[in-house]
């Protein structure tokens, strides 16, 4: 057994073991940190693969931006756990069958790992990232065409949604504000000031 194999089983271990603790901890917060545990073994594994490009994307954009984004969510809003848990035995069944479909599919990509040839060792001046855009922009553009596309709509919508007018909300009017003058909002009110002899008999 070589180092390199060690390593896989190293990283495979702690992917699914973070995968297990994220979905059973009780804490959404836990759950996060787990998540992201699972991500750095996952760009550890696919380090290994020699998709240094994949790596490093998983922990730029995923640990350090939409991770983060879910931790500030978590933890500023109250989520209620019991009114979580109330759909859970409703949507079992179904989570079961997704369960079961992935499960399957994993299955067979690693027996069709393990029966086929072992791939060729790429050159030390190969690039990964190079050919990685090679295919996109060649072979894949028109998906990578249309998710981009996708994307954009949802954004907008996302946009859209946030941007809607609301009874039991409070807008503020710019030009409302712009308009504003100090003798609208303050009044200065001239009082005398107490005699010497007043301060002194208290």
């Amino acid at each position: 057994m070589t180092f390199e194999l060690v390593l896989f089983y190293v990283f495979g271990a702690i992917l699914l073991g973070a995968g297990l603790a994220m979905i059973t901890v009780r804490s959404p917060v836990h759950a996060a940190l787990f998540l992201v545990l699972a991500f750095f073994a996952a760009a550890a594994i696919w380090l290994m693969a020699e998709a240094e490009f994949l790596a490093i994307v998983l922990v730029l954009v995923y640990v350090g931006a939409v991770m983060v984004l879910f931790l500030f969510v978590v933890m500023m809003l109250d989520i209620n756990l019991t009114r979580l848990r109330e759909g859970f035995s409703e949507f079992l069944p179904v989570g079961l069958v997704v369960a079961v479909a992935m499960a399957t599919v994993l299955t067979l990509a690693i027996t069709r790992f393990i029966t086929m040839d072992p791939p060729e060792r790429a050159a030390a001046d190969y690039s990964n990232t190079a050919a990685l855009g090679a295919i996109l922009y060649t072979e894949y553009v028109y998906p990578f065409e249309i998710a981009a596309v996708i994307l954009l709509v949802a954004i907008i919508a996302a946009i859209t949604l946030t941007l809607r007018r609301r009874a039991d909300t409070k807008y503020v009017d710019p030009p409302d504000q712009i308009r504003v003058r100090r003798q609208d909002r303050v009044r200065l009110v001239s009082m005398e000031s107490a005699p010497k002899e007043d301060h002194k008999n208290e």
